[in-house]
């Protein structure tokens, strides 16, 4: 059964601005500019109000009408971003081979790179690049942990994936070998600060 017409509001907060064209969008905040394509979903913007922004689908399908939710979601992480910012902390697990993490930054690109060594005692060296717009330091007040801060989740989030994904435990048991670099804890740089 076809929804005749739905919709999703999102309300903007204050010092935010918001600019949606061919389904671009643009948010511009305290923290930066950040920019999203949904040319690939089949929605409709409105702006009936300054600080309110209407999502809308006519004739949508169960599943399609579920994008408005997700449109919805984006828009608002963007907003977040440029106001708080995104904060990962992930500590580093291990039982006996102490892990070894270094930072770089790259000159020419300014796209920081961690360095793991001694993953389980072993020789190899992984490398993980992290995505643009995201900083990685060195918790300077806890042992074993780092901090990744960034305006964009998505960013955000996929560079601690990639970490994580780097050092998984592969031909052994892994009930046992629990060592890894894992995402303790998940929040917004304005709030901890």
């Amino acid at each position: 059964m076809l929804n005749i017409h739905s919709r999703e509001v999102l309300e903007i907060p204050e010092g935010v601005k918001v600019h949606i064209k061919t389904r671009i969008v643009t948010v511009e905040g305290p923290r930066g500019k950040l920019t999203k394509s949904l040319n690939h979903l089949a929605v409709c913007f409105s702006h009936p109000e300054k600080n309110i922004i209407h999502i809308e689908m006519h004739h949508g399908s169960r599943k399609a009408v579920a994008t408005l939710r997700t449109v919805r979601t984006l828009i608002n992480n963007l907003i977040i971003g440029v106001t708080k910012g995104f904060r990962y902390k992930m500590r580093y697990v291990y039982a006996h081979f102490p892990i070894n993490v270094n930072l770089d930054q790259d000159k020419e690109t300014g796209l920081w790179e961690v360095e793991i060594r001694n993953f389980l005692g072993e020789k190899i060296v992984r490398r993980v690049k992290m995505q643009p717009g995201v900083d990685v330091e060195a918790s300077k007040n806890v042992k074993d942990q780092l901090e990744l801060t960034g305006n964009s989740l998505e960013a955000v989030s996929q560079s601690a994936a990639d970490i994580q994904q780097k050092c998984r435990v592969r031909n052994k048991d892994i009930r046992k070998f629990l060592d890894g670099l894992y995402v303790s804890e998940r929040g917004n740089v304005v709030d901890a600060e």
